[in-house]
């Protein structure tokens, strides 16, 4: 299958590019287990530790992991969700997926015997057993890039959603969350966050998704949140400007010019609606194009 082709997303050098700059940079602003996709938030005086448990919390309610055997986190990031899915939810394997060697290194330091760890890119997973449970949050934002054909875009996120109703068990979920276009289209897209921030990344529309999950995945929620990404994002760029000396010893003034830019391009983007948060639940379809009785 064409859209199998790893060429059509973001490469390990470009993700690489972003992810880098080293653990201790994202320590500094990201929350204490360092996620990187936007908090939700419940309240007016949540804090983004409290707001990142929610996000996570919110997600494995929809899904119902509570006791599960076996989930898969795609993109893993620096693997919080997977260390409060095997604590607080008895979940029992937990296996995660990253391109970046930073963050394997930093979970294997958990020394959690239910998390399993793998650099591997989405499109060569192999599962040892069917899944019960998929995550993917913040995955779709780089599965293509700019400049391919339409058709091979909304190709790429079949590709995602088929592999997805392989994997799992019947009865399965899976939950997804995504910054996507909105009042903009991808002629739209800033050279800047193209070029200096995320290389060889595009967004999804939410109508890529809800045609590429056909007659594989049942929609059971979705809901748009850009709100909460922009409160994130803001509270990310006060963390980084509170720790500004810290970053530039470790990164430099440029990264830390271009960063506090992209924070700031972002907010605007969602307060003004030109990109949303998207949150869906999916539940499989056992019986993909099974004919009416």
């Amino acid at each position: 299958m064409k859209a199998a082709d790893a060429s059509l997303g973001a490469s390990i050098q470009a993700l690489e590019y972003h992810y880098n700059l080293g653990n201790e940079f994202y320590e500094l602003w990201l929350d204490k287990s360092l996620s990187y996709t936007s908090a939700l938030y419940e309240g007016p005086d949540d804090t983004l530790e409290e707001a990142q448990n929610h996000k996570v919390d919110y997600h494995y309610r929809q899904t119902h992991v509570e006791g599960v055997e076996r989930i898969l986190d795609v993109g893993c990031g620096w693997g919080g969700q997977l260390q409060r899915a095997t604590r607080h939810y008895g979940v029992k394997h937990a296996v995660g997926l990253t391109l970046n060697q930073p963050h394997v290194d930093w979970i294997r330091k958990f020394d959690n015997p239910r998390i399993e760890v793998r650099l591997e890119n989405w499109r060569d997973h192999r599962p040892d057993a069917p899944y019960d449970r998929i995550y993917a949050w913040g995955v779709l934002e780089h599965a293509a890039r700019p400049g391919i054909s339409d058709a091979d875009k909304r190709g790429v996120y079949e590709h995602f959603f088929e592999l997805c109703h392989r994997w799992l068990k019947p009865g399965g979920w899976l939950s997804v969350q995504t910054i996507t276009y909105e009042n903009a289209q991808r002629s739209d897209l800033n050279k800047f966050i193209e070029q200096e921030i995320f290389p060889e990344s595009d967004l999804p529309s939410q109508i890529d998704i809800v045609c590429a999950r056909d007659r594989l995945f049942e929609i059971t929620r979705l809901r748009n949140d850009r709100e909460h990404y922009e409160r994130t994002l803001r509270e990310w760029r006060r963390r980084l400007r509170a720790n500004a000396d810290a970053a530039q010893r470790l990164v430099g003034k440029d990264v830390i010019a271009r960063y506090e830019k992209y924070l700031s391009l972002f907010m605007i983007g969602f307060h003004t609606g030109t990109m949303n948060l998207s949150r869906f639940a999916f539940r499989r379809i056992d019986r993909p194009g099974h004919p009416m009785l």
